[in-house]
């Protein structure tokens, strides 16, 4: 007898796509680990990166979560995602992702980029070019390891935004772009120490919910998903240390830098800062890295000199009977871009 079309269970969903391995080579930039995807993802159909980055959010976000998320991965992970280029004189295409969603740019994860294709014999060029979602990127790996990149056109969009944080208080801060969007403010109380790291977690937790709340926004209505305190640095002859909160809710070991272009941004709108003129910007962590503007075409390009090491060259393995397949589900948020 036929089953009643009207009470049958419904035809069962069908399991997405998946490779059985994926090659990676895992690189920290200044304690911020990036993971290089070289082998094994499926390729994409899009024929620019932004549209690439919508293809993977629609197809292929089971694999974003595999790769970055626990158990193969944990919330600091950034992937970086190598595609055929564009542009007939870039080298290559990027896409970055986070444990939540998907990036505009990455600058510590750029970095890792170019030596994580360094160590495998795969640099296209000692300065190579790359697309990205939000625009053309260069790194250049130079003669002491170290790492120079150049970021998309940085943008101080508003300067002295005022907000009232729920736990936290007035707080006034200045809203720039640096291939990400960033609520940039001031010397916390107590300053910017490793020992505060939960309570700094929680205040830009805070100040990142308060931004949503009302609404406050990039230009064209751009979500600002990333949140800088800075103080002074105790350092000699580095200029001033920050704290970033992420979109997924990690904290970014590395200096970060596509805020550190957005503040380089901030500083130029200020007046304190020239082109040409070098900032040294440490981390929470220690790191630092060196960043300068280029003036031209009627922007305000940055320079990141920074380092990163490669940790590891290892392959996932995807089994077919693993409830993990896909990793833990995502952090709480939104996705960044």
């Amino acid at each position: 007898m036929r089953p009643d079309p009207s009470t049958a269970a419904p035809p069962r969903e069908e399991a997405p796509p998946y490779p059985e391995r994926i090659g990676v080579v895992d690189t920290h930039t200044e304690g911020e680990p990036t993971r290089v995807i070289v082998d094994g993802w499926p390729e994409l159909q899009s024929d620019t990166q932004r549209e690439r980055r919508e293809e993977l959010r629609s197809e292929w976000d089971h694999l974003r979560r595999a790769v970055v998320c626990e158990p193969r991965g944990h919330d600091a992970v950034v992937g970086a995602l190598l595609t055929p280029p564009v542009s007939p004189d870039a080298h290559l295409g990027l896409v970055f992702f986070n444990n939540v969603g998907y990036l505009g740019m990455c600058g510590h994860g750029l970095i890792g980029v170019a030596r994580a294709l360094e160590y495998l014999g795969r640099l296209p060029a000692r300065e190579f070019q790359a697309d990205t979602p939000v625009g053309r990127v260069s790194a250049r790996v130079e003669d002491d390891g170290s790492v120079t990149i150049r970021n998309p056109p940085a943008l101080c969009h508003k300067l002295d935004v005022a907000l009232d944080v729920p736990g936290v208080g007035r707080v006034t801060g200045d809203i720039a772009y640096g291939g990400n969007w960033f609520f940039m403010t001031g010397d916390p109380a107590g300053g910017i120490t490793a020992d505060r790291i939960p309570e700094l977690r929680q205040m830009t937790r805070r100040i990142l919910a308060a931004l949503d709340a009302e609404g406050i926004q990039g230009a064209d209505g751009a979500r600002i998903d990333h949140v800088w305190l800075s103080s002074p640095s105790p350092t000699p002859e580095v200029d001033a240390r920050n704290f970033v909160l992420c979109p997924g809710g990690a904290y970014d070991r590395s200096p970060c830098g596509t805020g550190t272009s957005a503040h380089l941004a901030v500083l130029h709108e200020r007046g304190r800062l020239e082109p040409g003129e070098p900032w040294r910007q440490e981390s929470v962590m220690g790191g630092v890295f060196t960043g300068w503007l280029e003036a031209g075409d009627g922007a305000l390009h940055s320079r990141i000199r920074g380092r990163a090491w490669v940790t590891s060259e290892s392959t996932l393995i995807l089994q077919a009977d693993d409830p993990l397949r896909s990793g833990f589900p995502s952090a709480p948020g939104s996705d960044p871009s």
